[in-house]
């Protein structure tokens, strides 16, 4: 939390030196100042932020992707007289067990369009969602698994793999 409360100081110091507040500039410093820490890496000592820092932005984009690719499915499936829908709830299992992670996740999985998180379980073992693309819901089920959640899970706790995992 330290480094990352000293990254945020080093964009800021960046916004005041340059004089422009900009959101893009903001990011600008943000990254520059990263980088002057992962530069002086081995005076600060170990930390897991230099880590997480890169899995948050391939997170990100993989979200952002994912995002893009089913806006296109949805416009694709309104604008075409046949439609593809396959409208399911299904019954995702979970390997995230902390609160925090399950929010993020059904949070996640109702931004994305032609899904919505309906309910989780009462022992959290369940997520329960509407997929309007579910002809397989399997591979519904696998796509969040090996997408979003195994992401969530790398973010949260680093490249460690749950044993757990329940296909």
């Amino acid at each position: 939390m330290t480094l990352f409360l000293a990254n945020i100081g080093l964009g800021l110091l960046w916004a005041v030196l340059t004089g422009l507040f900009s959101p893009p500039n903001l990011a600008i410093g943000f990254v520059l100042g990263y980088l002057m820490l992962w530069m002086v890496r081995g005076v600060l000592g170990p930390s897991r932020y230099y880590n997480t820092v890169p899995r948050l932005f391939e997170f990100a984009g993989y979200f952002l992707w994912e995002l893009i690719l089913a806006n296109g499915r949805l416009a694709v499936d309104v604008l075409t007289p046949a439609h593809r829908m396959r409208p399911r709830v299904i019954a995702l299992p979970l390997v995230v067990r902390e609160e925090g992670e399950i929010t993020l996740l059904a949070n996640l999985i109702s931004l994305t369009p032609g899904s919505l998180t309906l309910d989780v379980s009462e022992d959290h073992r369940f997520l329960y969602i509407h997929a309007m693309y579910a002809s397989d819901p399997e591979a519904v089920r696998r796509s969040i698994q090996d997408g979003l959640e195994r992401r969530i899970l790398e973010l949260m706790h680093g490249s460690e793999r749950n044993p757990d995992r329940v296909h």
